[in-house]
């Protein structure tokens, strides 16, 4: 799963300039860069609004995907927190999704995700992130839905997963999951309408794990109720009950 994100502006800007310079011409005066702050650890649960990349475009869209179907603002309140995530082996099944995974996929560039692995029934949070990239890509679909009270526009993605690799089997050892990351080049097919549905689903699978590094944070992260959208919520807290051998089982 991916409810929790690392977006720093710095970063996630240089990723967008390359996305703008491989735009053709024609979209080049459609991209603008947004403005966003930095984003240390922002939780989907609140709905934030986060720059994603689509062919045509960068925008701030709200974490939550409202599908264009959605009734009423109560159901879309309801709605949206259940869409946070959507399964990668399931987004040409579900009402929420279909439509969206066959032609409104887009990417959202991150610094880092947070992730929770149970010892012994204690959470120990994580801060996964590319050892040599300046972003991961992860793979998002997204819709747009009209209120019918207020006449507005609201724009919205999901995340999409995917089965844990072997580092984040580790990690989140529960349910296994980790989000649909992608490389470079198929960043690029993800966001092409173009592509057919077996295409799309070949693009569905777990990243590979020696291109990831992760390493255990405060515990703070564990406390909603306390500020963690702090830049030091992403250093390395070393757990003395976490034996030597046990830490290395993960890398």
């Amino acid at each position: 799963m991916c409810f929790t994100v690392a977006i720093l502006k710095k970063d996630t800007l240089l990723t967008i300039e390359k996305y703008y310079e491989s735009l053709d011409n024609e979209f080049q005066s459609k991209v603008h860069l947004p403005e966003f702050p930095d984003y240390y650890f922002i939780n989907g649960f609140t709905h934030p609004s986060l720059p994603v990349i689509k062919e045509d475009g960068v925008f701030m869209y709200d974490w939550g995907l409202i599908p264009s179907w959605t009734k009423d603002e109560k159901n879309a309140n309801e709605i949206r927190s259940k869409t946070l995530n959507a399964k990668g082996e399931t987004i040409f099944e579900k009402p929420s999704f279909r439509k969206c995974a066959s032609n409104q996929r887009c990417i959202l560039p991150v610094k880092g995700f947070f992730e929770y692995r149970d010892v012994n029934g204690i959470k120990y949070p994580y801060f996964i992130y590319s050892p040599e990239a300046s972003d991961f890509l992860i793979g998002a679909i997204y819709d747009s839905w009209i209120n019918p009270s207020s006449g507005e526009t609201h724009n919205t993605f999901s995340v999409v997963n995917t089965a844990a690799n072997t580092l984040m089997e580790k990690i989140h050892n529960l349910k296994k999951r980790m989000p649909l990351i992608l490389d470079l080049d198929d960043s690029y097919k993800w966001i092409d309408k173009k592509l057919n549905l077996q295409e799309v689903k070949n693009l569905i699978k777990p990243y590979e794990s020696n291109k990831m590094s992760a390493h255990t944070i405060s515990k703070t992260a564990n406390y909603a109720r306390m500020n963690r959208n702090l830049p030091e919520i992403m250093n390395e807290v070393i757990y003395p009950e976490l034996d030597e051998s046990f830490q290395n089982t993960l890398f």
